[in-house]
């Protein structure tokens, strides 16, 4: 079993680690998206510099990675056998994604910022949450504009929400992790968005052209 698991998180990593934003901009604009924008391989900057119908792309594949990874886990575990050690191996798997977006192999470790990655994980295994996450996205992005704090609240939210909807046993101390690990990732990933929004020079997004503060 010990090496199923190996491959099953290998898999997981290399699946997240998929640069569809180097892919689709390099493929289909002969543009690599790291070299415009915020330099950042990841959905957002594909908007700023490709335009919606690109960004939209790659926001559905990066989502879609992170529900591909989750699956791995129906290949090589019963969920029938113990359903709390399943949820745990599929949160594994995310975090695994997560990690591969924001670090891919084939990108020399310096990739995105893991968000979609996160939310189709969120999405498959906590659709509730995922829902709030939505709502607590779009209420922020439509007062501020600014994708980078947006996301970091949809994290803080995803958190709350898991511990109201979900975390009901003493013995889900995993989810707990899980809970405090996606937007203590995401806040991470975005320590030079914070240190901008502080200083006030944060860029915002309108989805037609880039505007800056």
């Amino acid at each position: 079993m010990t090496w199923q698991l190996c491959i099953s998180f290998l898999l997981a990593y290399l699946i997240g680690a998929i640069p569809f934003s180097i892919l689709i901009g390099k493929i289909f604009y002969g543009k690599d998206v790291r070299e415009y924008g915020s330099g950042n391989a990841g959905a957002t900057n594909t908007f700023r510099v490709l335009g919606v119908t690109a960004g939209t792309v790659v926001l559905a594949l990066d989502i879609a990675k992170g529900i591909a990874a989750v699956f791995i886990a129906n290949i090589f575990y019963n969920e029938e056998s113990c359903p709390i050690i399943f949820l745990y191996f599929q949160m594994e798997l995310g975090l695994s994604a997560a990690i591969g977006h924001i670090f891919p192999v084939y990108l020399k470790f310096n990739g995105g910022k893991g968000v979609a990655t996160f939310f189709g994980v969120v999405l498959y295994l906590f659709p509730i949450s995922a829902s709030i996450c939505m709502v607590a996205f779009f209420f922020t992005y439509f007062i501020t504009k600014y994708v980078s704090l947006s996301s970091m609240i949809a994290s803080v939210t995803f958190m709350i929400a898991i511990f109201i909807y979900y975390v009901k046993y003493h013995d889900q101390f995993g989810l707990i992790l899980f809970a405090v690990a996606v937007p203590s990732i995401i806040i991470f990933t975005h320590r030079k968005n914070i240190i901008r929004l502080l200083n006030g020079t944060e860029t915002k997004m309108t989805f037609t052209k880039q505007t800056s503060t």
